[in-house]
């Protein structure tokens, strides 16, 4: 605490009572405001109280899957698509969501099937993942591939918040971009797309 790290990942959170004694701790502590809870959820009581869990406390910013200990206890079999998993996934996301919190996937265990690791990336982007846990360095670029936004999303983005601004400007009540109507909701979505690459660009320009 004393050192004042960014956040502390927690696993085996199985409740809000959970949360609320590593909350207690850190600021008994002296660990700073800034300081996060990053809570691994890996149990099926964990899925089950879920929501519960993303809003015990303030100081609890990100979920993290825990799907490996999570299909040894539901007794799963890995499969490609993480059949068996699908659910308990959704269920944290909803949770993560309804709370305002960021949630990042659970590991791939291969290290040498890239192949399978970039598919389980583009499942995890587009059920809604922030992010994705990893074991090895050898994942990190192509988890940053998968999960950042592509130059075309940002493009897409940009016109989509300018046909947007231009039609209320103009008064129109109906907005098309590239011949797709566009309402509130493809407007949000383009802010959020564009805010991530532009907190990754400062990210990478911190680390430069």
């Amino acid at each position: 605490a004393a050192a004042g790290p960014d956040a502390v990942v927690v696993p085996k959170i199985n409740s809000a009572d959970d949360v609320r004694a590593v909350e207690a701790a850190l600021a008994d502590a002296g660990a700073p405001a800034h300081t996060a809870i990053w809570a691994m959820v890996e149990t099926p009581v964990a899925m089950l109280r879920a929501e519960q869990i993303a809003g015990a406390s303030n100081r609890l910013t990100v979920l993290v899957m825990g799907t490996n200990d999570l299909a040894k206890e539901l007794g799963a079999t890995p499969v490609p698509g993480r059949a068996p998993l699908l659910a308990a996934l959704s269920m944290c996301l909803l949770a993560s969501r309804a709370e305002g919190k960021v949630i990042l996937d659970g590991v791939y265990n291969d290290v040498k099937d890239a192949e399978g690791f970039a598919t389980e990336c583009r499942q995890g982007r587009e059920l809604g993942f922030d992010g994705k846990t990893l074991i090895h360095p050898s994942q990190v670029e192509p988890c940053n591939d998968a999960f950042a936004p592509t130059a075309d999303d940002v493009e897409r983005a940009q016109e989509i918040i300018a046909g947007f601004d231009a039609a209320h400007a103009e008064g129109r009540g109906v907005v098309t971009v590239n011949g797709r109507m566009i309402e509130n909701l493809h407007v949000e979505t383009a802010r959020r797309t564009l805010a991530q690459a532009a907190a990754i660009d400062a990210l990478t320009a911190d680390h430069a």
